[in-house]
This record gives C-alpha cells, structure tokens and sequence, in this order.
C-alpha cells in the first residue's frame, strides 16, 4: 500500500476496517448478531464456527486446556461453547482472527515486523493481566476487561500490520522515548494511535466497555483502573522504561486494587505468563511466545536508560545486524528483504556512501544493480550495467576466484589493468570493496561498498567486519532456499 500525503483518522479507519484487514471485519461483524446474554444464541453461533476450520479446531483445543472439574474431553463446537460460554467464545474467535490477520500480511520490513509482533504479545498478555486482576468479578466482566485491555491498541497494531510505507518510515524513526515516539507519529501521520483504535472499535462494535476506556479515560471505575493498569504493566513488562520507583508504584496499585500484596501480584503475574505461553500455542501464535518475558529488575530499567543516553557502539550496532538478519529467517523468503537489510546496516554500521547489490545477468556476463543503498540509508535510483567479460577485470576476477577484494588506492599496480572504463566510471573517487553473494556456495551476485576519497580510506578492519557480514548474508539466504 502506497503513502502519498497524509490521511485523516477517518480515512485510516475506513482503509484498515474495510479493506486491510477483512477477516477481523467479517468475524466481527458475525460475532456481533449474538448477545453476550441469550442462550438460544449458542447454537447459532456453534453453527456459523463450524464453516471455519480454524476457529473451530481453536475453540476445541482452548475448552480442553481449560481445567473443569467433572468434564470430560469436549469433541464438538456446541458442546466447547456450552462449556466456555458464549461471550469466552466470542472472544476465543476474535482473538484467533486478530491474530492471523495481523501476521498474515506479507513482505513487511523488519522494523515494523519487530514493532507489530511486540505490541500484539503485549496486548495478548495485557487481556491476560486485566482477566487476572478481577478474580473475584463475574465470569462476564473477567472477559470484558480481557477484551479491552487486548485490543486497547488495537489501532497502532493494525497500523503496522497494514500502513506500508507509512509505517515502514515510522518503524525506522530513532525515538528518544516513547513520548518522542508519540509525537513524531502525530506530526508525521496526523493521528494518534488511542484515536485510529476508538475508530476501530466503533466500526466493529467490539465492546462497549473498550469504546468508554479509549474515549473517557478520565472515568476511574474499578474496570477502567484495571485495564489501564494491565495495559501499561504489559508495555513496561515488554521494554522497562521509566523508573525502577514507577514501575514499583504500579505493581502497588496493582495490590492495592486486588486486595493482595505486592510479593502475590508478582507470584499470580509469573502463573498468568505461563498461562500465556499455552494460549499463544493454542491460537496457532507461538511466534509471539518469546515476547512475553518475565517481570523486570532494576538491572533492566538501567540498561534502558543507558540505552537512550549513550551512543550505540559500532560492535553494538553490527551484532543487531546479525541478529536482525537470522530474526528475519522466521518469516521471509523473500531474497529482496534480507539484501536490502544487509545494504542499509552496512551503510548505517559503517558510513559508506553507497552500497549496491550487483546481480548476475545475461548468463553471468554482466552485473546489474538490482538494489543501491546511500548513507542515509535510501534506495538510490542510479543503475549500474557493467560487462564482465569482455576484458579481464576485478569483478570477474572476484566471481573467478571466489575472493572479496578491497581497493582504496585504484592507480596500484596490481589493480590498474584490471579496472574497465565502465567499473572505474562507478568507482570514481572512491575506495570501494567487492564481496561476493552467494546461495549454496554458488554466487547470484556481488555487494560493492564505497567511500568517498575524501573520507579517508575504508580500514582493513571495517572491510573484515564487512565480509563476516555478508558470509552470514550468505548463510540465510541458503537455508531460507532448502527452508
């Protein structure tokens, strides 16, 4: 999906409720013909879960994980809905749906990818939390504040899952905190993320008691002061920020609500986390399982600040690129996305000008740009065409004897005669680096890294680092070829 200019809240909602994400509009819409209270409903809905495999095999396996006392194996959709009840199995479906539909969308870039599957584990366990945190409230307001505390931020969840280049752009934003965040999202976009999930709720009628929590956040009611808490006890669980004190003061209030103390949140917390885990395997999500962490110390709110106050170190910086390129192994295989993530770190480690992708075309007689990368880390819309085969020269040289070479002084003697016009018209001013890309030992291609003369030369060390680099490259795009 294409950006161009800004949109309203209004047209964000119409966009994603009606045409992104269809299958959470169609399930909300089937769910919303039977109330939460008449019985004579529970067929009915049995009957229209049945015409999807999915929810129904879903439901089956949450009604037999859940431990009733005197009920045996259930093995139909009527009888899992009779034993869960109508308004737990309407959640159960809307819940499956939310998250197939946010994952199912392809090819997002690994920021975004990052972003999304973070905010649904946090959202997941904040459902869990606010269930956890009103053990003593009817069956129907535990999933009440279940729902809402899941889908509290159901708009910034369907932003990342279906902005494009939108949310790629702001998935790549270098936030100081998160109010920075927040604020460069209402500059940039035009809305706020609490708005676009008021919107969301309203258009698929998911829950009134959701609309009131987004819409009056002021109204301190015992359900609003959980959801809250729930939300924000999940988000400060997924990235510690802000004091060790807040965070303390926030499990207090927790106590204060549940009429426990503190030492007991924390023990029923570590028990809903690992209720969490099961769930998530449960709705087909286990991808979200190593989100969910436990409970954070002092260490972890330290680390965090440190994070925001000191530079990130150019080791640092290289060990999330490999780290980034293995993560992006669980849900592409698409060649472009890891090529163009190895370009942009590179370029962002380092400092190169230019990194470009060279692939091998016309029979591997010549190499074209298929991806070029500036130092701001943009695609760059220069093409490169160069014939490898008409003279002896170093590209083919680097495809021939499967050897990565760096030049940072052209005009020496064992690279003058093997330097084309064509290669010396790309390399120009430039010391430059050529390092093969290979998949299963065989090269589809090369990476040419460049820095401008005037930059000093690239060091023997960054150009090692760089090739360790691209043998990893390498590595992934083997195994996501036999995946």
């Amino acid at each position: 999906m294409s950006n161009k200019g800004l949109r309203t809240t209004e047209q964000w909602i119409e966009l994603i409720a009606n045409n992104e994400l269809p299958a959470i509009t169609s399930t909300a819409q089937m769910l919303d013909k039977f109330s939460n209270d008449d019985k004579s409903s529970l067929p009915k809905l049995s009957q229209a879960i049945l015409h999807d495999q999915g929810l129904s095999s879903c439901l089956l396996k949450v009604a037999n994980n859940i431990q009733y006392i005197g009920v045996n194996k259930v093995t139909t959709v009527s009888r899992a809905t009779v034993v869960l009840g109508i308004q737990t199995v309407k959640n159960i479906c809307l819940t499956v749906k939310l998250v197939s539909s946010l994952l199912a969308t392809k090819n997002l870039d690994i920021n975004v990818y990052d972003r999304l599957t973070q905010l649904m584990a946090n959202s997941f366990y904040a459902g869990m939390l606010a269930r956890m945190m009103v053990p003593n409230y009817s069956e129907e307001v535990q999933e009440e504040v279940y729902l809402a505390a899941m889908l509290y931020r159901i708009g910034e969840s369907a932003f990342w899952s279906a902005g494009g280049d939108s949310a790629k752009k702001t998935a790549n934003y270098d936030a100081k905190s998160t109010e920075d965040f927040h604020r460069y999202c209402q500059e940039t976009l035009g809305i706020r993320f609490n708005d676009l999930s008021k919107g969301l709720a309203s258009a698929w009628n998911l829950s009134d008691l959701l609309i009131k929590a987004l819409d009056q956040p002021e109204t301190r009611t015992d359900e609003m002061r959980v959801i809250y808490f729930a939300d924000k006890l999940s988000a400060v669980i997924g990235k510690p920020e802000g004091s060790i004190e807040a965070y303390q003061g926030l499990l207090a209030d927790i106590a204060k609500i549940m009429n426990i103390s503190v030492r007991q949140v924390k023990v029923r917390i570590e028990h809903t986390r690992e209720k969490v885990g099961t769930l998530l395997s449960t709705f087909g999500a286990e991808i979200l399982t190593d989100r969910i962490k436990a409970l954070p110390t002092a260490k972890d709110f330290n680390e965090q600040a440190e994070n925001f106050t000191k530079p990130k170190s150019r080791d640092k910086a290289l060990l999330d690129g490999f780290i980034e390129l293995t993560k992006l192994m669980q849900h592409s295989k698409d060649f472009n996305e890891y090529l163009l993530l190895a370009l942009k770190s590179m370029t962002n480690i380092f400092a190169f000008d230019r990194s470009s992708f060279l692939m091998l075309v016309d029979d591997r007689a010549r190499v074209k740009s298929r991806l070029v990368v500036n130092k701001s880390g943009q695609n760059n819309a220069e093409k490169i065409n160069i014939d490898i085969t008409k003279n002896d020269n170093v590209i083919a040289r680097v495809f021939k004897e499967d050897t990565p070479v760096l030049i940072n002084h052209q005009q020496a003697g064992r690279w003058r005669s093997l330097i084309t016009q064509e290669i010396d018209d790309l390399i120009t001013d430039c010391s430059v680096a050529f390092i093969p890309v290979k998949i299963a030992g065989k090269a589809i291609g090369l990476i040419c890294i460049q820095l401008a003369k005037s930059q000093a030369e690239i060091p023997k060390e960054d150009f090692m680092q760089v090739c360790s680099f691209i043998e990893h490259l390498n590595m992934c795009l083997t195994m996501i070829k036999y995946k």
